[in-house]
């Protein structure tokens, strides 16, 4: 079904969070250009439109507005999943991977400052989570996971080094000594090109065993 933009926006915010939401705040941050009195017809609005629907995924209170009890959010899952990895489970699920791999981003094509914010909030513990995965998968011993896990790590944020390093590890934890050492290389230049900084000495220690120091600019 496919709902008014208005409907949809409101339904998204309210799904993104698990506790009922005071009326003026979902409001104020969904029209944020608009006076009170303005914004909180507009809620009201959206609401009805909503309700004319006959999806009935909001529950709405003359204070407060909620996702319907029982109502799934993928989102949800994904956040409570890769917090569960970020605290070291003693054991993962092989779906873990899967589930963490998968997402793309957040409401693609919506540019409202709280998709931005919420988008980020998710990016960065998806990072964390693939990072540490990566690290438990080494461990484990189940190496072509652990350098997927990196992969999608450093694709998500080129330029931050612990994605890089855990990569990094996990092709020297297969042996793939040629490809820790292009890896950094590829890094390092990225790095430079963008920053112009080298990466650091924790990192250009992974591969200096290897003779293959950093080489000078």
């Amino acid at each position: 079904m496919r709902l008014p933009a208005c409907v949809e926006r409101l339904v998204a915010f309210v799904a993104l969070h698990e506790r009922p939401l005071l009326r003026p705040y979902v409001a104020g941050t969904l029209w944020p250009e608009r006076p009170d009195q303005r914004a909180a017809a507009n809620l009201r609005s959206s609401l009805w439109r909503l309700r004319r629907t006959n999806c009935l995924v909001i529950e709405a209170t003359v204070s407060h507005v909620a996702l319907v009890s029982g109502a799934r959010v993928d989102v949800r899952d994904l956040l409570s999943l890769a917090h569960s990895i970020v605290r070291r489970p003693p054991y993962w699920r092989r779906r873990d991977l899967t589930l963490i791999l998968e997402p793309g981003e957040l409401l693609p094509g919506w540019y409202d400052e709280w998709v931005i914010a919420e988008r980020e909030r998710l990016n960065q513990i998806r990072i964390h989570a693939l990072e540490t995965l990566s690290e438990l998968l080494i461990v484990e011993g189940s190496l072509a996971e652990a350098v997927e896990a990196g992969l999608a790590a450093v694709r998500e944020q080129p330029l931050r080094e612990s994605a890089h390093r855990v990569l990094i590890e996990a092709y020297l934890a297969e042996g793939n000594q040629w490809e820790a050492v292009h890896q950094y290389r590829r890094y390092q230049h990225v790095l430079r090109h963008e920053l112009g900084v080298d990466p650091s000495p924790k990192m250009q220690n992974l591969i200096r065993h290897l003779g293959a120091a950093p080489s000078g600019r």
